[in-house]
This record gives C-alpha cells, structure tokens and sequence, in this order.
C-alpha cells in the first residue's frame, strides 16, 4: 500500500530555458530581466497548472548575472535595482519574498534545497528561481555603439544576500596576475598534470577526450550557443581560433561567456501543486540537496583536489539513499575539466561513461550562463525524469574556483520529507599557511602562462622551505621561459619582494 505524501512535500513543478542568438531570424536583442521573464513564463507553461502559478508565486530567488556580481563590475545599460521583483511582474507575480542569490554557479541548486526545505516546513508553498545572462548580446550592442536602456526600478523589498565573495580567491593571486576563473583553474590544472605525471600534450589530449562526447550533447540542444560536435584533436589542437588561453587549456576547453540563456524553476508543496491542478506526471521529487565549502586556493592541502565536492555528492547520495550505479543521468559542472575530473574520480566514475556527463552539453559548449548554468542543468534533469518515470538524476554544481558546490538527485518516484533531505556540509579547513610577501628561495608547485595581445603573462604558486605558499611573477625572460617550456615542477627559484609584488628568477 502507497503511503499517503505529506501535503508539505516539495516537488518541481515547473522548468523553463529561453536562449537567442544574434542570427535568429527572431532575434529580439533581449535585456536579462526581459530573457528571465521569459524563461519564468515558460517554467509557468511547462507546469499544465489549471490555475494561476504565477499568482501562488510566494518566493522568489533571483541568480545574479555576471554584470552584478562584483563590486567593480559595469552594467553598460543599466540594470534593475530589484531584480527579483523586475522578473517577478513580468509574468504577474508578486511574491511575499524576493531574494538576490549571492555569487557562483551552486546558486540555483542551492536554492532548490532551501526552497524545498521552507515548503516542507510550511514557510513557504509554492517558490521559483530564475537566472539570465544577456553577454552575447551586451557585446554586440557595445560594439555596433548602440546603447539600449536597460535600467529600471521595480520597487518593493528585497533581500539581497550580497556578493558571498569572502574566502573564495586569495588576494595574493589577484595582485600576481590571478584576476579571474581562466588563470586560477589552470594553476589548479597544471598541479593536477603534475600529479598524474604528464606532459602537457598528453594532458590537453586526456581533457579533450573528456569534453569531446559534451560536444555531441551540445549539438543535439537547441539552447546551445555551440551546437556542434568536435572531436578531441579539435579541442586539443592550438589554432588560431582555438588559441592557448592560459595553459593548458585552449579555448574550447573554458567556459563560453557569451551567451545569451535564461533558466527557471519552480517548486511547490503537494498541496499547491494539486490546488493549482498540476498534473502529477509533471511532478519531479527533490530526493536530497547538499552543499559544501572549499578553502581558498592558496590554503588548500592539495591544489589539484576540492574534497568539498566530493563530500557534497557523496552527502546528497547518501540522503536519497542511492548510489552512483543507481543513477541514470547526471549533469557535472563543466565550466573547465577539472571539476569534472576531481568529482568522477572520487566517485569511481568513469569519463566515458556510457551514461554520459552532461545533459545540456556543458558550458564550453551548451554555454556558461553565468551563476545560472545549473538551473539549465537541472531543467533538462527534469525533462529526463519525466520521460523514464522512476529514473534518477543527480545534477552538481560548483562556484568561484571549486569553491562552493551544491548538488542534487531528482526522480519522479516520491521522496519522504519527514527523513533529512538537505544538508549543508562542513566547510573544508584551511590546510596550509600562505604569506604575502616573501624573501628567499622557493620551489614551484604549479605555474600558468597566460596569453594576449599584451603578451604572456606568467604566475607561480611556490612553497617555501617552512612549507607555506607563496604567489610569484616572472622577474625576467628567463623566469618567463622557464614557464613557457611546461615543465617547471619542483624547480628552486629566488623570489624578491618589492613594489608589493613578488617576482621569481631562476638562479644561474
């Protein structure tokens, strides 16, 4: 006999993407807050409601896009002043809560869990989270000299959580040169080649074949900013168009920024859901939701691994009381092969899994809309599960440079809420001791060049003889040159400070 589900239990309702591109022949040169309206309307659609869900809207969570995601960072239009409540009333809703998220791309699965959480509790009934990046088209704008307005002002109260940016990036890598994700992932990268002891051929060879089958997802997704199948010697291969970014990665094995995709989710209580007359084959269960901390790059025991991931798959895993043989699709965060490879590996899973690792294509391909990719992950988990009831989907999620992680199981089949559902997992201490400034010989643990038109650009994390980190600069070509032959591991270099910078130089 079927046990009754409690009224409070929250299940997805509802998924919506909407994506443009500059050649649609309906292009219509979107502002992010009209893309996410979009997407919301077509979460609202996707739920074949009988009533109004945009009306039982009581929560709703905003995904920062990249434009609001910094201090310093430049909206060239303008923005909304609320960006919950701007998406909000273009579907008429007027949620009691409106919340902007804070950095990184865990956001939207994280939120699943906390939505999900506050309708078992009764805080809430029916909730949505929805994102939007406009980049493709804020650059084709910008470069035409066009200068739409894009600003407005909702009004209304809300929670704005803030950037969440402390801890993630050491200060000391922004000062040598580390001012984003490309260059701190392939500090990260190269310690991982290191550890397996290849070249750097063989190691752009290794990501290739991993990211190669993404491609074939991409090809097959009509929201891909990418769709087309490459094989690995297309990704591995430097080209004009596939130029070294930083190494050891090319072009098309990072994130594509420039994209222009919006993703919404909506999540009710049973009892919404069958007041509002959603068909139950629409019903996706949440079977658990975890999240994690890593230490800040420079502290962590080793550069090469995120065990925060690990532990937050592992916890999601364990609460929904499956395994990963158990599970039929999975969405890893792709934004570089690393995240990719350190969560596989742990989990005994292999990279070419006949089940495959993406299921929108993965963001060098699919595309890296901003913090909101893993709404897009999870919708198309949704659709997964509806189409092979009682399937399992685990979607993870990662932000700043594995930083934060977030990850999700999904399944038609119903989930109890009187047992642990979510969990938010300790924060991974810090492991090692890193100073700011140093004097004295060094040996490199990881390096990257990076390149463009203003040349390459190189940055060391060294080890002192006491055992702490240190982030260096080349002093001169031949420091440069040491870099540039990708072989640099173990070598003992004199760092000087000064003009609070420290630089490296290979001793003669």
């Amino acid at each position: 006999m079927t046990t009754p589900l409690d009224p409070r239990t929250p299940v997805i309702i509802g998924v919506g993407q909407y994506s443009e591109k500059l050649d649609d022949a309906d292009y219509g040169a979107l502002s992010p807050m009209d893309m996410a309206g979009r997407a919301l309307g077509a979460a609202i659609a996707d739920a074949q409601a009988r009533g109004d869900v945009a009306d039982a809207i009581d929560t709703l969570g905003a995904i920062r896009q990249f434009e609001i995601s910094t201090p310093a960072a430049i909206a060239p239009f303008g923005k909304s002043d609320n960006p919950p409540r701007a998406i909000a009333k273009r579907v008429g809703a007027d949620p009691a809560r409106a919340i902007l998220e804070v950095v990184g791309g865990q956001g939207p699965q994280r939120l699943v869990g906390e939505f999900a959480a506050d309708i078992s509790k009764g805080r809430a009934k029916v909730a949505a989270i929805v994102g939007s990046e406009a980049i493709s088209t804020t650059l084709a704008l910008v470069a035409k000299g066009e200068k739409p307005d894009w600003s407005e002002e909702p009004g209304g109260e809300m929670e704005d959580r803030g950037f969440g940016m402390d801890g993630v990036l050491d200060t000391a890598l922004i000062a040598h040169g580390v001012h984003g994700a490309i260059p701190a992932y392939a500090l990260m990268e190269n310690a991982r080649r290191k550890k397996l002891g290849r070249s750097l051929e063989e190691h752009r060879e290794h990501m290739a074949q991993l990211f190669a089958p993404f491609t074939e997802v991409a090809a097959d997704n009509p929201h891909a900013a990418a769709p087309v199948a490459r094989t690995a010697q297309d990704i591995a291969t430097p080209t004009d168009r596939n130029r070294i970014v930083a190494e050891p990665y090319t072009k098309s094995m990072i994130a594509r920024d420039q994209v222009n995709q919006a993703a919404a989710i909506i999540v009710a209580s049973v009892e919404a859901a069958r007041e509002l007359g959603v068909p139950e084959d629409r019903w996706v269960h949440i079977h658990a939701v975890s999240d994690a901390k890593e230490a800040s790059p420079m502290h962590r025991a080793d550069l090469h691994l995120a065990p925060s991931a690990v532990d937050s798959a592992r916890a999601a895993l364990e609460m929904a009381d499956t395994t990963v043989a158990d599970v039929k699709h999975f969405d890893i965060y792709s934004c570089f092969p690393i995240p990719v490879s350190n969560l596989i590996e742990a989990l005994g899973i292999a990279g070419d899994d006949p089940r495959g690792l993406t299921l929108t294509g993965g963001l060098p391909f699919f595309g890296g809309a901003g913090n909101n990719y893993s709404a897009h992950g999870i919708a198309e988990a949704v659709e997964r599960c509806r189409k092979q009831p009682g399937s399992r989907a685990m979607v993870i999620a990662n932000g700043g440079f594995m930083s934060k992680y977030a990850a999700g199981i999904y399944s038609t089949t119903p989930a109890d809420w009187s047992q642990q559902r979510v969990k938010t997992c300790d924060d991974q201490p810090d492991a090692v001791a890193a100073v700011d400034a140093y004097d004295g010989a060094a040996t490199i643990e990881t390096y990257t060049v990076q390149f463009s038109k203003k040349g390459p650009r190189g940055t060391v994390i060294a080890r002192t003889p006491d055992g702490e980190r240190v982030a260096a600069m080349p002093a001169d070509d031949a420091a440069l040159a040491l870099l540039e032959a990708g072989e640099p591991f173990g070598q003992t270099v004199d760092i000087a400070h000064g003009g609070g910078l420290n630089r490296f130089s290979v001793p003669s």
